[in-house]
């Protein structure tokens, strides 16, 4: 089991350098908006303080978080806890653990989305993220490391409480990561192709809307893998034209705040009130 998780770490890895690298290759053949048009310097900066802290939050997570999370899985499998331990000593087939571990976790990462949004603790945190007026593929990995840490805390009850194998929840970041680097991206997709597609995943057009500057379409499109759980959730909702859409966070456009270290200390320092929510 150990060599799996191993080869699935790896393999998580390579997934994600890969898709950065085509998407990135991808923006700068077909980009949407542009933002670094005739800049290659400043598109190199932002890409620099995106990927250094989605590296300082990957090497957190591989240093205190790994462990925790392959020790709640054994747990639960030792001792057969959690809802999908409990379904399939009901009878229900092997197959179904997997796909309902990658629904279930789907399910919680949307939920988890919208206590972002919703608690203002949680917000100011979170809107590292939104803080990005320039959205690309490198989008996806900026989160502030206090978010992760609270994400990678509540993960270690998530995992006991769905029953979920450590293999499982990396096969389902894999999936996910992939996607998000997808709906990140600064891509032209055409609107057949990305409407044909948000059918069953979020899409580039369908997550612009959840960066917009504008509170009520922030406040909506919170999935990240599978783009259903806003239409069940009643959070769907799209932009037309989507190039008057503007992007960023209204209180945090200063030259510091896209600077890492205004970055980290982002949680920290007053903004808007309508925009902090509190």
């Amino acid at each position: 089991m150990q060599a799996l998780i191993d080869l699935m770490e790896q393999t998580q890895v390579l997934a994600a350098v890969i898709g950065l690298v085509i998407l990135m290759m991808l923006e700068q053949a077909h980009p949407f908006f542009d933002f670094f048009k005739g800049s290659i310097k400043e598109k190199g900066k932002h890409l620099l303080v995106n990927m250094a802290l989605g590296l300082t939050n990957a090497l957190i997570i591989s240093v205190f978080f790994v462990g925790a999370w392959l020790w709640a899985s054994n747990w639960a499998y030792e001792h057969q806890f959690g809802l999908l331990n409990w379904l399939q000593l009901s009878g229900f087939p092997a197959w179904s653990h997997t796909v309902g571990a990658i629904l279930l976790m789907d399910i919680w990462m949307y939920l988890w989305h919208v206590i972002n949004h919703k608690i203002p603790f949680f917000w100011r945190f979170h809107r590292v993220h939104h803080a990005d007026d320039k959205m690309d593929v490198t989008t996806a990995s900026r989160f502030h490391t206090g978010e992760i840490i609270f994400s990678s805390v509540l993960r270690i009850g998530i995992i006991l409480v769905i029953g979920l194998h450590l293999w499982e929840l990396l096969l389902y970041e894999t999936l996910m990561f992939a996607v998000v680097q997808f709906h990140h991206a600064d891509l032209a997709l055409s609107e057949k192709a990305d409407k044909a597609l948000r059918a069953i995943i979020v899409t580039p057009a369908m997550h612009k809307v959840h960066h917009s500057r504008w509170q009520p379409e922030t406040d909506s499109n919170y999935s990240s893998l599978f783009s259903f759980w806003d239409r069940i959730g009643d959070t769907f909702r799209l932009h037309n034209p989507l190039k008057t859409l503007h992007i960023g966070l209204d209180e945090f456009d200063r030259d510091e705040d896209k600077k890492i270290m205004g970055l980290f200390t982002m949680p920290f320092r007053k903004g808007n009130p309508k925009q902090d929510k509190e």
